[in-house]
């Protein structure tokens, strides 16, 4: 049986490389983006009755759930999710203005957020669905500059791992999946935004800009082949509750995860001194 797909952020990188897979193997896609240009222009080789295009800002609670009812009405249900949509926000904390994170977190963790309220009544009548959220890398361990994009990946992380405890039981299972470096748009000049260097005690460090720039264009994932491996982990039973993409992210998680219990046996005697006795 064929399944129907939600997706966001679908006009470039994961998104429509998961789009495209979808629809190579037969499912219906829902493609949503802010740009219905660059949505129709992404998807323009496999245009035809099983893709809809849909304008969707995820920053906005109403559009998610208004773009959510039309793909209901259009395709009668929703069998799988795909939160992708995201930019980048770089910078050293300190030099990052809050504003600047409000926007990020509004697009990166609300947007999720937002789609995922959307979608559970569908999903729950239904009995079934699949979530899967676009995380990163940097939702499990920490990186230079990246602090507001970090805080909106763990979020995400977070998320993802507490609702799907509650939504189990309706047979609908929530997946994060943990990138590494892919060739999306993430860095272009486009979309990739920076701080400006404010603050002279950092400007020995170098800029964000000229740190992060260069890896454009130049990471070893392949949106496409991670397309595919999203629609396999869509098919499955019991999908991971986390999935970490890409052989890069794979050599940073285990040693850092590695590290932590290490640390986490090297305190243990300390975090047991914390226990209280209690009288009855």
């Amino acid at each position: 049986m064929s399944k129907v797909w939600f997706i966001t952020g679908a006009g470039s990188g994961i998104g429509a490389g998961a789009a495209k897979a979808a629809l190579k193997a037969g499912d219906r896609v829902v493609a949503t983006g802010r740009n219905l240009q660059k949505l129709r222009s992404a998807l323009r080789d496999l245009a035809g009755e099983n893709l809809e295009v849909l304008q969707l800002d995820v920053s906005d609670e109403a559009q998610a759930k208004t773009a959510v009812e039309q793909a209901v009405k259009r395709f009668g249900r929703i069998d799988v999710v795909l939160n992708s949509a995201g930019y980048s926000l770089l910078g050293n904390f300190e030099e990052l203005s809050t504003a600047e994170i409000e926007k990020l977190i509004a697009t990166n963790f609300y947007g999720v957020m937002y789609v995922m309220r959307a979608v559970l009544p569908v999903m729950r009548k239904q009995m079934s669905g699949r979530i899967i959220n676009v995380s990163s890398l940097a939702g499990i361990v920490g990186f230079k500059h990246c602090g507001a994009y970090s805080a909106a990946k763990f979020a995400v992380e977070g998320l993802s791992a507490s609702v799907a405890h509650e939504v189990e039981p309706f047979g609908i299972r929530i997946v994060a999946v943990e990138p590494g470096f892919f060739r999306t748009d993430l860095l272009e000049a486009h979309n990739a935004k920076y701080a400006g260097s404010t603050i002279e005690d950092y400007a020995a460090e170098g800029k964000a800009e000229d740190m992060w720039s260069g890896y454009n264009g130049k990471q070893q994932g392949d949106p496409a082949k991670l397309g595919d491996v999203l629609v396999k982990i869509a098919g499955m039973d019991n999908p991971p509750r986390q999935f970490v993409a890409g052989s890069d992210a794979l050599a940073v998680v285990k040693p850092a995860l590695e590290a932590r219990l290490e640390e986490l046996r090297a305190y243990e005697d300390l975090s047991k001194s914390t226990d209280g006795s209690f009288c009855a």
